[in-house]
Formats: C-alpha cells, structure tokens, sequence
C-alpha cells in the first residue's frame, strides 16, 4: 500500500467511470424531469463496486456468467443511453406514478458502475492490493457525489445550446465505446 497505487488505482478508475463524460446525459436526464438524488447514486454506486472487489468474479460465477457476457450487456445498454441521446428517442422509461428516479438505474448503473468499471476493478486486483483499490473508489465516489450535487447549477449554467451540442457528441462516443466494449468482449 503506497501512496502511489492509490494514485494510481485512482486515475485508472477515474478515466473508466468518466463522470465527465457522463455529465451531458445527467444534465439532461434531469433537464427531463428525471429525479437524481446524488447521495442514493453515490450509495448505490458504492455498494456496487465495493461488492465487485471482494465478490465480483463470485458473483458472475455464481449465475454462470463469463466477465465478457457481463460487459456485453453492459455494452448494450450503453448503446442505447448513446442512441437516446442522439436521436431523442426513450428507451429506459420511469415506471413510477411520483415521476421515477434515474439515480440507480442508468445513473448508479451502468453509467457509473457499469461492466467497464466493475471488470477494471476485478482486473487491478491482480495488480493492487484492496485497500488501494479502496481508497481508489472513495476518491471517484468524492468526486461523483460533488459533480451529481452540481448537476442542477450546471444545467442552468450550460445553454440549451451547449447541451443538445454535448448530448449529441457525447451519444456518439458513448455508442463508440458500445461497439469498442462489444467488439472487444463477443470475440472471447
């Protein structure tokens, strides 16, 4: 445990869950009227990726599922928040009559724990020792937790404009990194 790895194990995290990158569909998740509670999608997020350090490859296998299924289906459903968000249709849907929450599903998961975070988790056990691993997960859950509490100043900061703009580039990565994670994970 240094100082290093954490920084390291950080880093590495930080660019998987990519809060940034995530912000334009955040922004206008909320924009549509979605309820996000930053502190339920920091919580649920949490809960996911610390219980996929110490039981995430228990878990797969315990309902039979290859690590590559898992980011398949991951993939897919990161395929259609990036189609959403380019051609404005709704695919995930509130189901709730008090006008439903996004804050554990798409936001808690996939977007934030989703295949690509909780597979890189699993992988840098190999390479980490858990409690940097830890430490590297309560640093990105910091971070996330202030950038969700921030979303509703951001919103009203950022023009129509600037977020249809980000909605729709970030929908063409966000597909990109589908078809990246599908290409990678089907020819296993």
């Amino acid at each position: 445990m240094t100082a290093k790895a954490i920084l390291s194990v950080t880093l590495i995290l930080f660019s998987v869950i990519d809060i940034i990158g995530s912000l334009p569909i955040i922004i206008n998740m909320k924009k549509e009227g979605v309820k996000i509670q930053a502190g339920l999608a920091t919580l649920a997020a949490a809960t996911i990726m610390i219980a996929f350090l110490f039981f995430g490859a228990g878990i797969l296998s315990l309902f039979h599922i290859e690590v590559s299924s898992f980011a398949l289906a991951g993939a897919l459903i990161i395929f259609f928040i990036g189609l959403e968000m380019i051609l404005g249709i709704r695919f995930f849907r509130d189901t709730h009559d008090d006008g439903g929450s996004g804050s554990i599903v798409p936001i808690a998961f996939p977007l934030l724990a989703g295949a690509g975070t909780l597979t890189t988790i699993i992988s840098l056990k190999s390479e980490y020792d858990n409690f940097s691993i830890m430490a590297g997960i309560v640093v990105n859950l910091i971070i996330i937790f202030i950038i969700l509490k921030s979303t509703g100043w951001l919103s009203r900061v950022l023009s129509d404009q600037v977020t249809s703009t980000l909605r729709k580039v970030f929908g063409i990565v966000l597909i990109a990194i589908a078809i990246q994670m599908f290409k990678q994970n089907i020819m296993l």
